[in-house]
């Protein structure tokens, strides 16, 4: 119990202490950098993160594989498969990388037009950018792989501390007059330091002379079969995150979707806290799924839908009560009034998605991505299909009803988990692919 207390607070550590050390240096990195630069730094980040999450998307496919194949105790099926992942990412995270780094002269014509001085700046950023995609994959085969070995602290301190860092950093340079192409410059350096870390312990962990990439055949196959749906789940998350925004930003302006926004972000933690707390559940279930009897998972299962049950109600009871107060507070009387209205519709529909996390990392767990992926793709082409239909009827109003589609179609991950769990051991695609692996060592 210890350590699933510690996986579950590292996990809601890493989830908030970036986005608080963001909020924390914009003050000072708006002042000195200008509105420009600043802009172009958001917007260089932004694209970091987000080509990150799509070079990482078989991160989920290695840690049901390793939690798996771990408790077959064959240390050199797990470096195979590790070896194998890394080859994966970098072929995934370099192609990436190749298409950000040739598409960025397009994208400095859009963000800063003629403006003197800041092209070359813009263009550097997210040329670098482009790069830090492929180191970041890199980085997400060390994470996944020791949270599949359910340790979660090492990973994550050493993730947060170059992450905070990197911040603390950007923030003592543009004091010292350096612009957005110093700041990406300090940021490659820190991240590319802080995967060099990453890959040493995890050489030293699973006690291997080397991780150069290869290819196992079998562990590969298995690793794709897996991380296809996990990759278009992660592409398809993405899309299905910011396609709100747009549509309000394209028929409404910019100040109806602030309001939103300024709502989103403050009901957002209810599904990300559920979310990141709960992520050891993933390997804990991959790994007993291989060995254990049925009523050992589902039991398992049963407590952590309690807890992911208790925090979502504490969240979204707190935010129905007090958002309003909360929002006059934060952004002032006039923002908050046009808020108001959609705060509670928002809150449910992330209440709705952070009780489905039980069945969601369950689901994984069993080798169900295929399930996964195609209600998380058909709650969102539900949701885009409801706000295309009621945003001419209701405004933000029927944006933030039909962003309650999504969570509800979420919900419908226990229907095949129940299924799953009622007969015998739900079988793993790494337990599948192992067998045969083991025969040729």
């Amino acid at each position: 119990m210890r350590a699933h207390l510690s996986n579950a607070a590292y996990g809601v550590l890493d989830y908030a202490a970036y986005p608080v050390a963001m909020v924390l240096s914009a003050p000072a990195l708006l002042k000195h950098l200008g509105v420009e630069q600043y802009g172009i730094w958001i917007v260089t980040t932004a694209a970091l993160n987000t080509g990150a999450i799509i070079a990482s998307g078989f991160g989920d496919a290695n840690i049901q594989y390793i939690a798996s194949a771990r408790s077959q105790g064959d240390a050199d099926l797990l470096l195979r498969a590790v070896r194998s992942m890394l080859g994966i990412n970098l072929l995934l995270g370099g192609a990436l990388a190749l298409i950000s780094w040739m598409l960025a002269p397009l994208a400095v014509g859009h963000l800063v037009g003629s403006a003197d001085g800041l092209g070359a700046a813009c263009l550097l950023g997210l040329r670098i950018a482009s790069v830090l995609m492929l180191v970041r994959a890199i980085e997400t085969v060390c994470v996944s792989t020791q949270r599949a070995f359910e340790r979660y602290g090492a990973a994550i301190r050493i993730s947060l501390f170059t992450r905070v860092i990197t911040v603390a950093a950007s923030v003592v340079l543009s004091v010292h007059g350096f612009g957005v192409a110093g700041i990406m410059e300090a940021t490659a350096f820190f991240l590319v330091l802080g995967t060099l870390a990453q890959l040493i312990r995890l050489q030293q962990y699973l006690g291997a002379a080397s991780l150069f990439p290869s290819f196992d055949r079998r562990a590969t196959t298995a690793l794709f079969q897996f991380g296809a749906f996990s990759w278009l789940l992660a592409v398809s998350s993405v899309i299905f995150t910011q396609a709100d925004r747009l549509l309000l930003g394209v028929s409404l302006g910019a100040t109806t979707v602030t309001a939103y926004a300024l709502c989103v972000q403050m009901a957002q933690p209810i599904y990300g806290i559920a979310s990141s707390g709960l992520h050891f559940l993933f390997p804990y279930l991959a790994a007993r799924n291989a060995v254990s009897r049925p009523a050992a998972i589902r039991k398992a299962v049963l407590v952590a839908f309690s807890v992911n049950l208790l925090v979502v109600a504490i969240g979204a009871g707190i935010l129905l009560l007090f958002g309003r107060a909360v929002l006059n507070a934060w952004i002032g009387h006039s923002v908050a009034q046009s808020a108001a209205g959609i705060l509670a519709p928002i809150t449910w529909s992330f209440a709705f998605l952070g009780l489905s996390v039980t069945g969601y990392y369950a689901l994984l767990a069993l080798g169900r991505v295929h399930m996964v992926t195609a209600l998380n793709i058909t709650g969102g082409i539900a949701m885009l299909l409801l706000m295309a239909c009621l945003l001419p009827l209701q405004g933000v109003h029927g944006i933030a009803m039909a962003r309650l589609s999504y969570g509800l179609i979420a919900l419908l991950m226990y229907v095949p988990l129940a299924r799953a769990l009622g007969g015998a051991r739900a079988p793993s695609l790494s337990a599948a692919a192992i067998r045969p692996v083991c025969e040729d060592v």
